[in-house]
């Protein structure tokens, strides 16, 4: 793994916690050799992430929408920042440039760009690995809804592996290189619709 894109929120959250997980995700990726892919900004999670990475010597990518270069507080320090012209653009850069995806504690734009790559890996688009950083259990509901949906059959149980979950950076980004892609099938055949 060359780059992993890491989606996060442009605010601090409400615990400390959320910060200093992103500064202990973005240190053990700039040990590993591993560049950072993010949203572009300055601020908030985002921030923090890029510049323990950069603290570290390693490097970092942001992708930012022009419209959102002002709002979001664009980070003039990163190895390449690229502005691009829309939200869709955007995502879909950070996905070219990645080998993986993790998302810190967010809020919804994060969720949605973590279940995006998520759905491509699903339906074949990609073979990269999808994983949450569960800091403080913020994702355990989420992930208790994940495992209802897989009950209720809208997910197959082979594509359970597709997303990961962990307390700890470092098990994560291990578990990330011994990823390997299930099999995508079609869920159901057309004598069944």
């Amino acid at each position: 793994m060359k780059r992993i894109c890491v989606y996060c929120g442009s605010s601090p959250g409400k615990l400390p916690q959320y910060r200093d997980a992103a500064q202990t995700l973005g240190h053990e990726l700039a040990v590993r050799g591993i560049a950072l892919v993010y949203g572009g900004a300055s601020i908030g999670v985002m921030g923090t992430i890029a510049d323990a990475v950069l603290e570290k010597g390693g490097e970092a990518f942001g992708v930012i929408p022009g419209v959102l270069a002002n709002r979001e507080v664009a980070h003039r320090g990163l190895n390449e920042l690229f502005v691009v012209n829309s939200m869709h653009e955007r995502k879909a850069k950070m996905a070219e440039l990645s080998d993986g995806f993790i998302a810190l504690p967010g809020g919804w734009g994060t969720i949605e760009e973590i279940f995006e790559m998520l759905t491509w890996a699903q339906l074949g688009l990609h073979r990269k690995p999808c994983g949450l950083l569960n800091i403080s259990s913020y994702y355990d509901h989420l992930f208790t809804f994940l495992e209802h949906a897989i009950d209720q059959r809208f997910v197959q149980q082979e594509f359970r592996p597709m997303i990961m979950m962990d307390q700890s950076a470092s098990t994560l980004l291990d578990r990330f290189q011994n990823y390997s892609a299930p099999h995508v099938k079609k869920w159901i055949g057309p004598e069944e619709t």
